[in-house]
């Protein structure tokens, strides 16, 4: 397995994923993230998640989302322009669905369950409809990282990619935001993602939970759990700029 990274100075690294053909797949990432997260990709787990992908790709299987985009709420939201974390779990495997930022989809794709429940919760959190329908990109660019635990799927099989790596590097992203930046919100939606930034450090950050929002326990707690309001009022009382939800 191929790594190439460019010269640091530029801004944003392309990392090559050799396939079995002799064919690459290019994924980049802004140095903002690269300077933070540059051993990781030295790791043995690393390698290894590469060569899983690198396999994947060459038997032609439909992986979401495209290469261009696994590492796209890195490249949205830098590293030192991060004001909230909103943790999801794996990308959308259906076709045209994933574009690389939990709960969102690009435009003109119908929002799936999840993310009716959020926007429903904004209009009842804040009185007033979401500044979004479906793509949350714009949330991304004001400072939100749109993180998924694991960054592909395979089309049709949730969960597919679970087990082989990616945890470990989204684990450490949440480990520097919470030692090295000061005044994050963390928005935590169900179990999972409780328990995997359990050990963010509370004295430092904001940290907001409640049951998830998919349509099995949304109105178990999600909903009426006033999360964008929360979010805006520490935001303000630490004089940084609120989302415009």
């Amino acid at each position: 397995m191929h790594e190439s990274l460019n010269d640091s100075s530029s801004p944003n690294a392309t990392i090559n994923i050799q396939l079995q053909n002799g064919t690459s797949a290019k994924v980049q990432l802004t140095n903002s993230w690269l300077n933070e997260l540059r051993e990781e990709f030295e790791k043995d787990y690393m390698k290894n998640l590469k060569g899983f992908l690198s396999q994947e790709l060459a038997a032609k299987k439909n992986i979401y989302p495209k290469g261009n985009l696994y590492f796209e709420a890195l490249n949205r939201t830098p590293f030192d322009k991060v004001k909230v974390v909103i943790l999801g779990q794996d990308p959308y495997h259906g076709p045209g669905q994933a574009h690389g930022l939990s709960f969102s989809v690009p435009e003109g794709v119908r929002p799936p369950p999840s993310l009716i429940n959020i926007l429903k919760e904004i209009k009842n959190d804040l009185g007033r409809e979401a500044s979004v329908r479906e793509n949350l990109s714009s949330w991304a660019d004001q400072g939100v990282l749109l993180l998924n635990s694991v960054l592909t799927v395979e089309e049709g099989k949730a969960a597919s990619h679970q087990g082989k790596g990616w945890e470990l590097f989204t684990d450490k992203i949440i480990q520097l935001l919470n030692d090295k930046r000061d005044n994050l919100v963390f928005i935590l939606w169900g179990s999972y993602a409780q328990k995997k930034a359990a050990f963010v450090d509370r004295n430092k950050h904001k940290v907001i939970e409640s049951v998830h929002p998919s349509p099995l326990s949304a109105h178990r707690g999600f909903i009426g759990s006033k999360p964008f309001s929360k979010a805006n009022i520490y935001l303000k009382a630490h004089q940084l700029e609120e989302i415009n939800w």
